[in-house]
Order: C-alpha cells, then sequence, then structure tokens
C-alpha cells in the first residue's frame, strides 16, 4: 500500500498502552499505529519509553492497561506459545548489538530462525547464506559473531531479523553501536529490503538522522506521545 493509505487499517496498533515497573511509569497511555510497509520512527531521550513501547507492540511484555492489535488479533488475549510463535514468523527484532548467539556462526545465527520453525538445517543454513550474500557479509558467514566487525555483525543481525519474512521488523537503536558509515550501510539495507518486500518497520531511534529514514515519526517524552508528524 502506499503511504498514508490507510483505507485497510494498521497493521498492528496499541491502543491507551501503560505500564509500570514499580512506581516508574515508563507509557502513560501511549496509542501508535503502524501500517503495512510503512516504516515508522519512535523517537525521544533515553527513558521516554520508546523501547518499552517496541517490547509492548511485539508482545514481549504485556502492558498493565490498553491493548495490542495485529492483524485484528489482540495480542493480550494469545497464549504465550502464541506470542512466541508469532516472534518466530511475523516479527522480526534487530537489537543495537544485535544479540547474535556468541557460540555460533554468523551463518548459523541466521539460519537459527528458520530450523526453530522447522525448516531443516540444510535449508536453513542455503537460505541463510544467500541473505548474508544479500547485504555483503557471505565471505564473513563461518566467522563467529566476536571475530566479526560491528558493521558486519549488525548486518549478520539484519539478515537473522528478515530471514523468515516477517510482516513487521521491530528495530531498537539499530545504529547505536556504529560509526557513521557502518551505520549507514545498515540503515540502508534495511531500508532497501523493508520497501521491496512491503515489511513495515517500527525503528525506535533518538537520532534524527537515523529518524529521517521513515516515513513517519513519533515523539515520546515521559512515556507519552508529543508530536506525530509525516518524515518522507
Amino acid at each position: 500500500m502506499s503511504i498514508g493509505d490507510n483505507t485497510t487499517g494498521p497493521l498492528l496498533a496499541g491502543r491507551g498502552l501503560v505500564k509500570a515497573y514499580g512506581r516508574t511509569e515508563a507509557l502513560r497511555g501511549v496509542s501508535v499505529e503502524l501500517y503495512a510497509g510503512e516504516i515508522l520512527a519512535v523517537t525521544g531521550a533515553s527513558g521516554s519509553g520508546k523501547s518499552t513501547l517496541a517490547h509492548c507492540l511485539s508482545g514481549i511484555v504485556r502492558p498493565d492497561q490498553g491493548s495490542v492489535t495485529y492483524a485484528g488479533r489482540r495480542l493480550e488475549e494469545l497464549p504465550e506459545s502464541r506470542l512466541s510463535e508469532l516472534r518466530r514468523t511475523d516479527f522480526g527484532v534487530l537489537f543495537q548489538f544485535g544479540q547474535l548467539v556468541p557460540e555460533l556462526t554468523a551463518l548459523d545465527n541466521v539460519a537459527l530462525p528458520l530450523m526453530l520453525a522447522g525448516t531443516d538445517r540444510r535449508a536453513a543454513r542455503a537460505a541463510a547464506g544467500e541473505w548474508l550474500e544479500r547485504f555483503g557479509v557471505r565471505g564473513q558467514g563461518e566467522l563467529r559473531p566476536g571475530e566479526m566487525s560491528g558493521g558486519q555483525a549488525q548486518r549478520a543481525a539484519l539478515a537473522r531479523a528478515l530471514v523468515t519474512g516477517p510482516s513487521v521488523v521491530f528495530a531498537d537503536e539499530p545504529t547505536g553501536a556504529l560509526d557513521s558509515l557502518a551505520g549507514e550501510q545498515v540503515m540502508s539495507a534495511l531500508v532497501h529490503t523493508a520497501r521491496e518486500a512491503g515489511t513495515a518497520v517500527l525503528l525506535i531511534t533518538h537520532d534524527a538522522q537515523v529518524a529521517a529514514y521513515a516515513d513517519r515519526e513519533v515523539r515520546l517524552r515521559d512515556g507519552a506521545v508529543t508530536s506525530l508528524e509525516v518524515t518522507a
């Protein structure tokens, strides 16, 4: 769908989300919508609630109040087993530090989500190799994360997030641990692949240059939405 074409409704939506950790309110009634094929940046200072929002929207954390709807299904009504399945199939996650399994090679890290979904190891590794090649790191496929540069490891992590063909990718500070050049390479690869596949991306960032890749930007402050604007 084209950006701004909201006739089919949002693919993912949070309504009135409230989440507290002890006496600290991380989210205070946040509502946000993500449409198919859209890149949405959620910005704000450290502690503004960005990561908590992503965790609620991806089903990692259940909100204290409010609801999250994905493809017409309310996540809070699903059992944990179904949420885990969604995170293996429909949702891809890219973290700031990649969080690759240190004992596995890059190739096996990328193949892992496919194998967890039932794909045999040989086919999973073949698909993983294609994704690593796509992002220019197939030559590092037999290296472990500690043997790769930060940019190489993050591109491998991006391949892992996309290898299952997810409908939504949650990218939480994906360039925060990278230098400017490596960060641009990762963001260019993420945006190009998402546009090509029609994947929606929820981009968590405090970096204005990273947010500029998005179609819309939602700003959070102290757990609440302060502004919403179109960036592209």
